[in-house]
């Protein structure tokens, strides 16, 4: 391969670098109205009553909407393909406020100051209801937080509002009291990860307008531009084909854009008033008032043999939702879904749970998307069943691990009543090599450095998935330009990781051609061909099987285009990129400008050439990751240096090993942030405390010693050129394998991220008693 496999710089890498690309705000009308939310103060309340009469005549005020302003029509800001799993439980606005930054009244007016200012003019009186805060005490709550008889759900994900419960899941195979029967080592823990926030660059921001034709066009920084038609349309109960989605540039998302967060403000203002309207996120609401990651408690069971064979494994989870539930049952089965199958051995295995509304913020998709969370608590508990058996820990994942050829019941792809068949894995290989780059025999467990300082490593290992099996779709069309260039038109969202670049080598080495013949389009839902998003790892697999497709469609219309021009059949002519030779007679031949030209010459008679291409999969092919941690621990204070992270990726054939190791740097910081740092903390009255980067810590380069990515390509026969994803795969491994690291260091298991000084310190006073 000339370009695929190659390091190729990112095509829009230098245009970002000195800031020429436009992002949202770039593009707001001048007139534009400025939009604000007043939100509520309590975590839970009803309005008894709103007074805005005194907003509306302050001057500059476009207008003031309240519930009783906006449609009665439930729906999910959720980011999912039709029919969305995640229930129907908001209002565009309600009498019902269900955590602290809930949205009560909008606001818009001619600028910020004289929005801000009506907004004070707002009286509000709530009837203040008891919150659910703590998730443990959601289920039976006298308080229900969504009493509204006119929820609703597409189908059944096992919700019991009444009892606060938004979701449930049970995966299983086999008999698993029989499997720990047989088990005579056991390990049973329970592992918290918490509410972690996204922290992308560019808050939740959008503008929306009225076109001529009196169309709403929604300017947006999202990962979902088609779904973002839909919600907008369904929210406001107005036709789809009213509605046109524009994504510019954007800045990050992390999943935090997979929700609708905003687009509905602004939009309601616009039909509402017939002016353009915009709302831009500050830092505090961005943190307070969109999503997170559900915070999770998960109770694992393992059951082994004092060989270190895995019998069992059961999982129960409890997963926070907050106020909505976006996302609710889906990040909630992931996190099975995508863990049990790492041990094939296991004669058994269980998944359930519940996902459960709180007073809280919303959780949402953040990178992982559950399996972060499984796998935190999984792997934990692989590490202490090691240690129970006083067995190197790779050891005993060698033994039990997925390999290639084997199947699976629970992996995606499987027909009804078959295993799936994992069809590509080098974990072992992974495991082997990452190993070497820690340096694992002469480091573990651990070295003292210092009477008060020790070193030591810890591992993990991980799987995630290739967009969502029978559900993701992507469409592409490239167009042969009357000038000789490509255009590539693509759904999907480019958020800074390089979509566009790699789409496009995909592109260039299946037409045989230079990137430099391509002209890579940005999303418009009026223009563009239909793709689900930019989530669920799905866009170099997805994305890129339909840019093959269209691709080799595009081939077979040139071909045929030369065959008229040469007076030679298909089968005697060769496709060489830039030229369509005869192959008998090399001197003969047609060469790409010329196909082009004729086309767009004559008296109409030629067709415009462009190739179509649609790719959805029945299968999620997984990607794999071994992870390697090494700390320095001070057992005085119990502060935590990270020295080292190794990571091995298995993510198939790697379509660009630069951008493809960037892209894992930056989501294993993100790990070691959750394991280290971060957490969404509230106060007793549901207050947020870390709604700043004041306040919420997330790693910078100084925490960040140093980190190493290898790459242990396997070949993925349903992938674009045997590729595989790598997006989320990459945040999952760091929180395991950095409380291993720390447990091998001082004695202490942090069952509860993340893993502070005073947790580790509290853990060894304890045990020294």
């Amino acid at each position: 391969m000339k370009i695929v496999n190659q390091s190729i710089t990112k095509i829009d890498g230098m245009d970002i670098a000195t800031g020429k690309p436009v992002y949202t705000d770039d593009l707001v009308n001048v007139k534009a109205l400025v939009v604000k939310i007043l939100r509520s103060p309590h975590a839970f309340a009803k309005i008894k009553s709103i007074d805005v009469e005194k907003a509306k005549k302050r001057s500059g005020v476009a207008c003031v909407l309240t519930h009783q302003d906006v449609p009665n029509q439930r729906f999910t800001m959720a980011g999912q393909s039709y029919p969305e799993p995640s229930p129907y439980d908001r209002l565009v606005l309600d009498e019902y406020v269900r955590y602290v930054g809930d949205e009560v009244a909008i606001i818009a007016a001619v600028d910020e100051r004289t929005a801000i200012e009506a907004m004070k003019m707002i009286k509000v009186e709530y009837e203040i209801l008891e919150p659910v805060l703590n998730f443990e005490e959601a289920i039976g709550h006298p308080s229900v937080i969504h009493p509204e008889e006119n929820l609703e759900v597409n189908f059944d994900i096992g919700m019991k509002r009444e009892k606060n419960i938004a979701a449930t899941v049970l995966i299983e195979n086999g008999d698993m009291e029989e499997a720990l029967k047989n088990s005579p080592v056991i390990v049973e823990e329970t592992y918290y990860t918490q509410a972690q926030a996204h922290g992308m660059m560019e808050t939740q921001r959008a503008f929306t307008y009225l076109d001529v034709s009196g169309r709403l066009t929604i300017v947006t920084s999202t990962q979902i531009p088609f779904h973002v038609r839909r919600i907008v349309a369904n929210a406001l109960e107005i036709p789809k084909s009213k509605v046109r989605v524009i994504k510019p540039k954007i800045g990050g998302g992390f999943g935090g854009k997979q929700n609708a967060s905003v687009e509905v403000f602004p939009a309601i203002v616009t039909l509402k008033t017939g002016k353009p309207a915009k709302i831009i996120y500050d830092r505090k609401e961005n943190l307070g008032c969109t999503s997170s990651r559900h915070a999770m408690k998960i109770k694992v069971k393992l059951g082994a043999d004092h060989e270190g064979n895995i019998k069992a494994v059961d999982m129960e989870a409890l997963s926070d939702t907050g106020a909505y539930g976006e996302h609710a049952s889906t990040v909630l089965g992931v996190a099975g879904y995508k863990t049990l199958p790492l041990y094939n051995t296991a004669k058994a295995v269980r998944y359930s749970g519940e996902a459960v509304y709180t007073n809280k913020m919303p959780a949402g998709a953040l990178r992982g998307y559950g399996v972060t969370q499984g796998i935190f608590a999984l792997e934990s508990a692989i590490n202490q069943l090691a240690d129970q058996l006083n067995m190197d820990p790779a050891e005993v994942r060698e033994k039990n691990l997925i390999k290639q050829g084997e199947t699976n019941p629970i992996l995606s792809g499987s027909k009804a009543g078959e295993p799936g068949k994992l069809d590509s894995c080098t974990l072992d290989r992974c495991i082997e090599k990452g190993k070497e780059l820690i340096g694992w025999k002469e480091k573990y467990p651990s070295q003292r450095v210092s009477d008060t300082k020790v070193r030591a490593v810890g591992m993990a290992i991980t799987m995630q998935g290739s967009g969502i099996a029978g559900i993701d779709t992507a469409a592409v069309t490239i167009k042969l330009n009357d000038d000789g260039l490509y255009s590539l038109l693509i759904g999907a969202t480019e958020m800074g990781m390089g979509s566009d670049t790699i789409l496009t080598q995909m592109a260039a080495e299946t037409l045989e051609i230079g990137m430099d013949k391509f002209i890579v389009h940005g999303i418009d839902t009026d223009l563009s061909p239909y793709d689900t998003g930019s989530y669920a790892s799905s866009t170099t697999y997805v994305t890129g099987n339909a840019v093959i497709k269209a691709a080799e469609d595009l081939k077979g219309k040139m071909m045929r285009q030369a065959s008229g021009m040469l007076g030679v059949p298909l089968k005697g002519l060769r496709f060489k990129g830039d030229t369509i030779g005869v192959i008998n007679h090399p001197d003969k031949q047609v060469s790409l400008n010329e196909i082009a030209a004729d086309v767009g010459a004559g008296e109409g008679k030629q067709e415009q050439l462009m190739g179509s291409g649609t790719f959805g999969g029945d299968k999620s092919p997984p990607p794999f990751i071994a992870g390697f941690a090494e700390v320095e621990v001070d057992l005085e204070t119990g502060k935590i240096v990270l020295i080292d992270y190794v990571a091995v990726i298995d993510c198939g054939t790697v379509i660009n090993p630069n951008l493809a190791r960037i892209q894992a740097e930056g989501g294993l910081v993100q790990g070691i942030g959750m394991a280290m740092y971060e957490d969404v903390l509230y106060d007793k009255a549901g207050r947020m405390m870390t709604n700043s980067f004041m306040q919420y810590k997330i790693p910078c380069r100084k925490d960040i010693n140093k980190i190493t990515v290898a790459f242990e390509p396997s070949y993925e026969p349903t992938g674009p050129f045997g590729a595989k994803s790598i997006g989320e795969v990459v945040i999952n491994t760091p929180p395991p394998a950095i409380a291993h690291a720390v447990f091998n260091a001082t004695g202490v298991y942090v069952r509860n991220l993340p893993i502070t000084p005073e947790k580790v310190v509290k853990g060894m006073m304890e045990s020294s008693k």
